[in-house]
């Protein structure tokens, strides 16, 4: 069986095959053209547009404020610097809980007006009929349980979900449920490591985590958060590869001092 690094494209069959074989999924988050080329280069098996730009591009307290015409925006962006990794796009707040016409709809904008490979969306059992839908339409779905982050107000904290019995237990229902709605994967976010292990080893699917614990299929950081970008959100979860918030103010600090003192440009950098 192929690993990812020998596929030219990642698809939702290569995702099966890397649970199948017990190689781990990367995943991380852009939003731009930029990011994704740099991430794609670098060998990343998903990019995930998500509605976390609501946060982390827009400066919004939540994810809820994001619209689809924007989630349209970041995607269609991203899509132009990826040759080879898979790229999901998050269904934001509003865009798919009516009904799963509405659903549907969302989906068939994200995938005609971005080129992008499949979509996400929060929930369990209260979003499998749009699940059905979108994929009876034949496209991808990745499904995310546990702390879902559109539903902050009902929740009313970014607490760790799940840890009593019975959210526990309907966790593992809906997992189960998304699954045979169709789903090709699912994010789980911050949920006991135990209880990720357990819904890892049920389900066909492969399970993406954050926040979950090391024996999920893979996992998926934001990219503001693993490099350092954001220096507010150092949730326990999080490992911060760079320091780029530090390294990027340096910079700027010592490009404001060369232009104040009249060091740039120097007679090589004029013409």
């Amino acid at each position: 069986m192929a690993t990812s690094k020998e596929v030219k494209k990642v698809t939702t069959h290569t995702l099966q095959n890397m649970k199948a074989s017990g190689e781990k999924i990367s995943m991380i988050t852009a939003y731009d053209y930029s990011f994704g080329k740099i991430f794609d280069h670098a060998g990343i098996d998903v990019i995930l547009v998500g509605d976390s730009a609501s946060n982390v591009m827009a400066g919004h307290e939540t994810t809820l404020p994001i619209t689809l015409e924007h989630m349209i925006y970041h995607a269609q962006s991203v899509i132009r610097g990826i040759d080879r990794c898979l790229v999901v796009v998050d269904l934001p707040f509003g865009s798919y809980q009516s009904n799963s016409e509405i659903a549907l709809a969302s989906a068939i904008r994200v995938m005609k007006e971005t080129g992008a490979h499949a979509i996400k969306l929060e929930g369990g059992d209260e979003v499998v009929e749009s699940i059905k839908r979108i994929v009876s339409a034949g496209i991808p779905v990745m499904g995310h349980l546990g702390l879902t982050p559109q539903s902050i107000y009902k929740f009313g904290t970014y607490a760790v979900r799940a840890k009593e019995e019975a959210e526990a237990n309907k966790l593992m229902v809906d997992a189960r449920l998304i699954e045979r709605a169709g789903c090709f994967a699912v994010v789980l976010e911050k949920i006991p490591a135990t209880l990720a292990k357990d819904v890892t080893e049920e389900l066909k699917i492969p399970t993406i985590g954050i926040g979950a614990g090391s024996d999920c299929n893979g996992q998926v950081l934001v990219m503001h958060d693993m490099l350092g970008i954001n220096t507010e959100f150092r949730p326990r979860f999080l490992r911060q590869y760079l320091n780029l918030n530090g390294q990027i103010t340096g910079a700027i600090q010592q490009y404001i001092k060369d232009v104040k003192s009249k060091d740039f440009p120097n007679k090589n950098e004029q013409y």
